[in-house]
């Protein structure tokens, strides 16, 4: 993404909120990808209320909010603002800047979100409790209150493909399962052993742990087994068999990283993907439309949820999805109730739906049982690794349940990257490391 501020003003008609007309809204986002898509629900939007919506985008993410830290000192907030969900919404809520939406979120407008989400946005009494530390970002938050509405939903471990990497090796179709991954991988990486490999933005030291292992662990041990590798019992922690077991498998990755990967961020991982430099690429449901934007095709790509091994406990584990992005009502709008409308606007079925193809990415919105016919292969398939039961599910939001307090992944993430790619540590020098890591977190809670 580009390092400094640029600015993208699409209105849709008529003026922002500032200048007094009341059938006219402001919304900013840090999304450049959305920008499109918005503006096309915003022309529906006014043709259907009379009510024009202005967009403007400011990239990247720490540029976007300089801009909004510096419009709430100045009296200069728009209407509604485009924020990360579960921590951005609420810091804000904290700070006087977003409103509380209350009981305008009603069951009509709640019930098209999809379930798993339904509650972001919400100060839940767990996350009240976290922010009565007085060091917690969102201190100053009120129980029950509710700071954003869901609009985009995604998750990580998604693997993108280069189609005809893989057609040049015979491969048509995405691998059923673990084993077949990696042989795709030794077949493209035997073809290109330049460009045939697997890219990651390891330079992040939490992705491999977080978009790779995990998701791994869990589809190989089961959800109990998965969370006991963070426990205090030795015989089931990452320095046990089982820990043994998951680190070994992800070890096998290990010939067919592309080179560097261990010093690119995200989005260079990604950049090299799309000029063709890897054969495959481990993200999330909002890299497509990254992709897009350096250039590649999306019908190129074939995309799918990290391949499960095939003697795994879970062979059809699911990717649990996450609340990415939410909208919230600013606290000086003087058209909070045409916000409101607006956003439940774009809750529409119809209206997502379309938002989700302008976009590339998935909208909160529960979509149906036609949304494969709709969104097209590649976005739909995004929306399959969603699929299973609670107990196939991995869900990546799930965590303090299990893990000590203090417990921070980028220390298990470095340690990580010692065994792949660096090859510095074996795996059982790992699997003894992340035990101990483990265990200092558990004395220095106390727990």
């Amino acid at each position: 993404m580009a390092t400094a501020l640029s600015l993208t003003s699409l209105t849709a008609c008529g003026g922002s909120s500032g200048s007094g007309d009341s059938k006219s809204l402001e919304m900013w986002t840090f999304k450049q990808s959305h920008v499109s898509a918005l503006r096309a629900a915003a022309e529906e939007f006014e043709k259907e209320t009379g009510i024009s919506v202005g967009i403007e985008a400011y990239t990247p993410d720490d540029a976007y909010t300089t801009k909004v830290q510096s419009a709430a000192k100045t009296g200069d907030l728009p209407d509604v603002l485009e924020v990360h969900s579960d921590g951005e919404d609420r810091v804000l809520g904290a700070a006087g800047i977003l409103s509380d939406l209350g009981g305008d979120y009603n069951s009509d407008w709640s019930g098209r979100i999809q379930q798993a989400v339904q509650e972001s946005g919400l100060v839940t009494d767990q996350r009240y409790e976290n922010s009565l530390n007085a060091e917690a970002k969102d201190h100053g938050v009120e129980k029950g209150a509710r700071y954003s509405v869901p609009l985009t939903v995604g998750t990580f471990g998604i693997v993108y493909a280069n189609k005809q990497m893989l057609a040049d090796v015979g491969i048509t179709e995405a691998p059923a399962n673990w084993e077949e991954f990696l042989a795709a991988l030794k077949a493209t990486k035997a073809k290109d052993a330049k460009n045939g490999g697997l890219s990651l933005g390891l330079k992040v030291q939490a992705t491999g742990l977080t978009w790779v292992l995990q998701p791994l662990a869990f589809a190989q041990l089961g959800q109990q087994d998965y969370e006991k590798l963070w426990g205090k019992d030795e015989s089931a922690d990452f320095g046990s068999a089982n820990g043994n077991k998951v680190l070994s498998l992800y070890d096998e990755l290990t010939p067919y990283w592309m080179p560097g990967s261990q010093s690119l961020t995200i989005d260079q991982a990604d950049q090299a993907f799309a000029q063709g430099k890897s054969a495959f690429a481990v993200g999330g449901t909002f890299t497509l439309a990254f992709l897009k934007q350096n250039g590649m095709n999306p019908d190129d790509v074939l995309a799918f949820g990290l391949p499960a091994p095939a003697d795994g406990a879970v062979p059809d584990r699911g990717l649990g999805p996450l609340a990415l992005t939410g909208l919230g009502v600013t606290s000086t709008s003087e058209q909070p109730d045409n916000a409101r409308k607006w956003m439940e606007f774009l809750s529409q079925q119809d209206v997502a739906t379309r938002f989700a193809k302008n976009s590339l990415d998935l909208p909160a919105t529960e979509l149906g049982a036609d949304s494969a016919k709709v969104l097209g292969p590649t976005l739909s398939s995004m929306v399959d690794s969603f699929e299973g039961t609670p107990e196939t599910t991995y869900d990546p939001s799930r965590g303090d349940e299990f893990r000590p307090i203090g417990y921070e992944q980028d220390d298990a993430g470095a340690i990580l990257a010692d065994l792949t790619p660096l090859k510095q540590t074996s795996v059982e020098e790992t699997a003894q490391k992340l035990r101990s890591l483990n265990q200092s977190y558990w004395k220095a809670a106390g727990q």
